[in-house]
């Protein structure tokens, strides 16, 4: 028998990051009125892809509007991987930067490792640096990927249950899949991780508390795989005959799920709402704005790693 309706909340992750972002500007404003700089965030941009340039342009209105400041950094297609590596070094010893965020993807030639690797991990609010995915395999402070925490803050947003929940993550990348997993297990949830060679992925994620979806496969999710009451995260995008689709089947989850995050208007908001915390953080934890860069208990919006 197919499993009774059930309320399904549509998570409204612009809502959520809005509230935030709100928390971080009042945050910002008390560095301010304190005689500090504000936290700094730069961003570089390697060729003219014109989607990246929207996503840089959608970033650095994220900072004005939380009253961080914004550099931008630009080098052409034909930049090397050195003359990339050279602009990240220079920001590194550049102490009104707090944080460095290169945009991916980067051109032919230009190795991802390598740049993530050239920034300094206390700057690196992207959370790529092997020492900082090394912090979080060891359950240390460190600053961690945004979509990740953006998910944990959805989830703790809504009450979902982790402690001893089965969270099924599906995608195994550096960015989502193995950070997300990571967290969840810090919160004591018991974590299966899927990818392309799990056998009989309908019937794992059938089993699953928290089903985190993170592949790029269009509506790879459907009803029949999702448990009743099962919060669902999804956080693929693809297109789809110009259309937008993301990894989970959203309209016929509708009524099996207990939550379930739109491919518009749900983790997305959230991760640049991360990035912010991260620069945030990064500029406490550096003692850049003058004066001890300990954490404060105001901070309520806190993506701490």
């Amino acid at each position: 028998m197919p499993p009774e309706p059930r309320q399904t909340v549509v998570v409204d992750g612009l809502a959520l990051a809005t509230e935030i972002r709100q928390r971080l500007a009042d945050a910002v404003a008390r560095q301010v009125a304190a005689g500090c700089r504000p936290p700094c965030l730069a961003v570089v941009l390697v060729g003219n892809d014109p989607a990246s340039a929207s996503y840089i342009k959608g970033k650095q209105r994220a900072c004005g509007r939380v009253g961080m400041d914004s550099v931008e950094h630009r080098l052409p297609d034909s930049a090397s991987e050195t003359e990339v590596i050279e602009v990240v070094d220079r920001l590194n010893r550049d102490a009104g930067v707090d944080g460095i965020l290169v945009q991916l993807p980067l051109p032919k030639g230009v190795r991802p490792t390598a740049v993530a690797e050239a920034v300094d991990p206390t700057k690196d609010v992207d959370g790529l640096h092997p020492m900082n995915a090394g912090y979080l395999l060891l359950g240390q402070p460190g600053l961690v990927p945004c979509t990740p925490l953006g998910i944990m803050k959805i989830l703790e947003h809504h009450a979902i249950p982790l402690e001893g929940a089965h969270a099924v993550v599906i995608g195994r990348s550096a960015i989502v899949g193995k950070p997300i997993a990571l967290l969840l297990q810090r919160a004591n949830a018991t974590v299966t991780m899927c990818h392309s060679r799990t056998r009989d992925l309908a019937g794992v994620c059938r089993e699953a508390d928290i089903l985190v979806a993170a592949v790029g496969v269009p509506r790879l999710v459907k009803a029949d795989w999702i448990q009743p009451g099962a919060a669902v995260i999804d956080v693929g995008v693809s297109e789809v005959n110009g259309a937008l689709v993301g990894d989970v089947d959203t309209e016929s989850a509708v009524g099996i799920a207990s939550i379930v995050t739109p491919h518009r208007r749900g983790v997305g908001p959230m991760t640049i709402t991360m990035l912010l915390q991260n620069t945030l953080d990064a500029y406490r934890r550096r003692g850049a704005g003058g004066r001890s860069g300990a954490l404060t208990s105001d901070d309520d919006a806190s993506a701490r790693s």
